[in-house]
């Protein structure tokens, strides 16, 4: 031990892992997606499927929609056989829906090489598998060494080795450290204890240092400051954009119906139903103009976040006879929940439902 009473860690990593991996034997979280420990490995399509959920979204949110899509696909193949729109109406509120299309290409690609391979370099070559996916699905699935790096084990590590380079400048000091780390044996259940270890107990406040597995070799509790870890740079205030949604209803043969549009296939959103808008995708400021003559009435309005920027939307309404023109469906509003609009367009048509009410022009 060092004068603190601390074991260092560059003498005792093969220390620190095992004693992870006992910890993991018997503290490791139950999910829909996760072989016990010890047990068989999971299927690679539901690690996949679970890693490309994970990304940027918590587990809670999460399982609900994991388990909607493997009930509804429960292989790659089913999954690769399934229509684009389908996928993005049930992947709608997830949010980030660049992945449900990456998703269906990649599964097509699979379906067509007639399994997933097995190792990084070629998980790494699949349509939307970034360097920590295809190193999960080779740990997690294949039990191959491969050093996993999300962001739970982005601050375990920060706080184990006391790394004091800002992100995202310390991302290399961080790989090297969870390659250290890593085992030969069971890299998926350490990698997933690692996980577990950031999510339960290395929490970004507060961590639980007088539980943690490894806390005799920790350098960021010996200097008594495990929270400065990992070392952020200065939040920058994202820009704030304004627009509106345009709420467009008629009487149907079986009740109101409300005017959707199909969002163009690349970019935000992209290949979603949506509520008609004025732009904001590409102004700061929406024209604000509607797309044409009638009665509007304003409806309220809401507030996004985006990753890159903040959107408060105006919405506004009006009923008419005949449909608007270009390319569009009516939706019976007693189905909307069906029609798998993104989150922030769902909340514009709830806020156009809480005051709705049919004006027969």
């Amino acid at each position: 031990m060092d004068a603190r009473g601390q074991t260092p860690l560059h003498t005792e990593v093969s220390a620190v892992t095992q004693a992870l991996l006992a910890w993991y034997r018997t503290h490791a979280r139950v999910l829909p997606w996760r072989a016990p420990p010890g047990a068989a490995r999971m299927a690679a399509y539901r690690v996949w499927l679970s890693e490309v959920m994970l990304q940027q979204t918590t587990v809670a949110a999460v399982i609900p929609y994991f388990e909607t899509f493997t009930r509804r696909w429960s292989s790659v193949e089913a999954l690769a056989a399934a229509p684009e729109e389908d996928v993005m109406a049930a992947w709608a509120g997830l949010g980030y829906y660049s992945r449900a299309r990456r998703l269906v290409e990649c599964a097509r690609v699979v379906a067509d090489m007639g399994a997933f391979p097995q190792d990084e370099a070629g998980l790494r070559a699949l349509p939307g598998l970034g360097a920590y996916t295809a190193a999960a699905v080779a740990s997690i699935a294949f039990g191959q060494r491969a050093v996993v790096v999300d962001g739970n084990v982005e601050r375990v590590v920060s706080r184990l080795f006391a790394i004091d380079t800002p992100l995202p400048a310390a991302k290399g000091l961080i790989r090297e450290g969870a390659d250290r780390l890593t085992p030969d044996d069971h890299p998926g259940d350490f990698a997933q204890a690692m996980m577990d270890l950031g999510a339960t107990i290395c929490t970004p406040r507060s961590p639980k240092c007088l539980i943690c597995p490894v806390a005799n070799w920790c350098e960021a509790r010996a200097e008594g400051k495990a929270d400065a870890y990992p070392v952020k740079p200065a939040k920058v205030a994202k820009p704030a954009r304004t627009g509106t949604a345009f709420w467009i209803t008629r009487q149907g043969a079986e009740g109101p119906e409300v005017w959707l549009v199909r969002r163009e296939g690349k970019g935000l959103l992209g290949g979603m139903r949506a509520l008609p808008e004025d732009g904001w995708t590409a102004r700061l400021d929406g024209s604000r103009q509607p797309p044409f003559a009638a009665a509007w009435r304003d409806l309220g309005a809401v507030t996004h976040v985006f990753t890159h920027f903040s959107l408060t939307m105006t919405v506004q309404g009006a009923t008419v006879t005949r449909p608007p023109a270009g390319e569009g469906e009516w939706w019976p509003l007693a189905r909307l929940d069906e029609a798998g609009l993104p989150t922030v367009f769902a909340r514009a048509a709830a806020r156009a439902m809480a005051g709705f009410e049919l004006e027969i022009p």
